[in-house]
């Protein structure tokens, strides 16, 4: 697997893959897959703007035939009290790709791609309390709990916590 930059040509590729994660796991994200599939193709191309300078970015795993096996995005805050955060969104990896690394490889890629931006100093996520191999995946790599949102996510009657998650991209020092 081959770890990119989507562009607008890879839209389609990323919305079906994007609307799959949605389907597969509604507990997980906190859009819902009717809401995501209505956008128009538009919105898909623009989220994957080439310009070095957007603030947002989405990485994903392409196989040797093309074939997009997992993605994971990046949101860079553009306000300058706020520059040096960068969210991280839509991690997923494809089930018949699942528990060979390429999670972690996502995350490292999204990790080395935040550290090339000048101002970004620390990566933030949020994770569904009970999603244990999404949380053991972000521990491993660095990322520690600083909150619980509870009630973050409803679906239907049933309500579900997100995990506040962050990780420096460097060692940080606290200045006055």
């Amino acid at each position: 697997m081959n770890i990119v930059r989507l562009d607008p040509a890879h839209a389609a590729a990323y919305r079906s893959i994007t609307l799959e994660a949605l389907a597969l796991h509604p507990d997980a994200y906190t859009s819902g897959e009717p809401e995501r599939a209505a956008l128009p193709a538009s919105w898909w191309e623009v989220r994957l703007n080439p310009d070095p300078a957007s603030n947002e970015v989405v990485l994903g795993a392409v196989g040797a035939d093309g074939t997009l096996a997992g993605t994971v995005g990046l949101s860079f805050e553009v306000r300058e009290k706020g520059r040096h955060k960068v969210t991280l969104f839509g991690m997923y990896v494809t089930p018949l790709y699942r528990h060979g690394g390429l999670g972690e490889q996502l995350l490292n890629a999204a990790l080395d791609y935040a550290r090339s931006r000048p101002h970004a100093k620390i990566v933030q996520l949020t994770v569904t309390e009970e999603n244990g191999a999404a949380r053991g995946l972000y521990e491993r790599l660095g990322f520690t709990a600083f909150g619980v949102e509870p009630f973050a996510i409803a679906l239907g009657e049933r309500y579900l916590a997100k995990v506040h998650m962050w990780r420096a991209l460097a060692p940080l020092k606290a200045q006055d």
